[in-house]
C-alpha cells in the first residue's frame, strides 16, 4: 500500500512539475522544433514554387517587402505542419492551429507562400499573405513563429496581432486586380 501512495504521489508531483514548466517546454524544446522545421519549409518552397507575376509583385512591395523578387507561391493539396510529431501536433491543436475542422487554407514561410489548390489566392487574401511575408522580413521567421503561438495561445487567432496587422490588408486591398 505504501508503494501505491509514493507511486501515486510522484505522479502527482511529476504532473504539477510539467505544468509549472510548460512555458520552458514549449520555448525551449517545441517552438525551435517547429521553427527548424519552418526553414526547411521556406527552402523547399523557395526550389518549387513560382515567382510573384508583376501585379504581384506591385502588391508586394506596395505593402512594403523590401525583396518581394524573393517571395514563391506553392500551390499544394494541404498546407504542411508537422503532424509526424506527436508534440507538435498536440501543440498546434492545442492553440488552434490544426486539428479537427480547422482547414488552413494558407501559410507563410519566411519568402514561401504555402495555399491551398482550391483556395483561390486573390488579390486581398494574397495582401493578407504578403504582410505575414512582411512581419517574417521585418524580425525573423522564428521571432515571429514565436509571437504568433504566444498570440495565438493569449488571444485566439482572429485577435492575435500579427492577424489583425494582416487582416487590415484584406481591407486594404479589397479591390480585384
Amino acid at each position: 500500500m505504501k508503494m501505491v501512495k509514493f507511486a501515486a504521489l510522484t505522479l502527482i508531483a511529476i504532473i504539477i512539475a510539467l505544468a509549472l514548466s510548460y512555458e520552458k517546454i514549449i520555448t525551449g524544446i517545441l517552438l525551435p522544433q517547429y521553427i527548424d522545421w519552418a526553414h526547411e519549409i521556406e527552402r523547399k518552397g523557395l526550389n518549387i514554387g513560382a515567382p510573384l507575376d508583376e501585379k504581384e509583385l506591385l502588391l508586394a512591395s506596395n505593402i512594403g517587402i523590401v525583396h518581394p523578387e524573393k517571395v514563391r507561391i506553392v500551390y499544394v493539396n494541404e498546407v504542411p505542419f508537422p503532424y509526424e510529431n506527436f508534440a507538435l501536433k498536440a501543440f498546434g491543436e492545442a492553440v488552434g492551429l490544426v486539428g479537427e475542422g480547422i482547414i488552413n487554407n494558407a501559410q507563410v514561410f519566411g519568402y514561401s507562400i504555402y495555399a491551398r489548390k482550391d483556395f483561390e489566392l486573390n488579390r486581398p487574401k494574397l495582401a493578407h499573405e504578403l504582410v505575414h511575408v512582411l512581419q517574417i522580413e521585418r524580425s525573423s521567421l522564428g521571432k515571429v513563429v514565436t509571437q504568433h503561438f504566444s498570440d495565438m495561445a493569449e488571444y485566439g487567432y482572429d485577435k492575435a496581432p500579427l492577424e489583425v496587422e494582416a487582416s487590415e490588408a484584406n481591407k486594404k486591398y479589397s479591390a480585384s486586380w
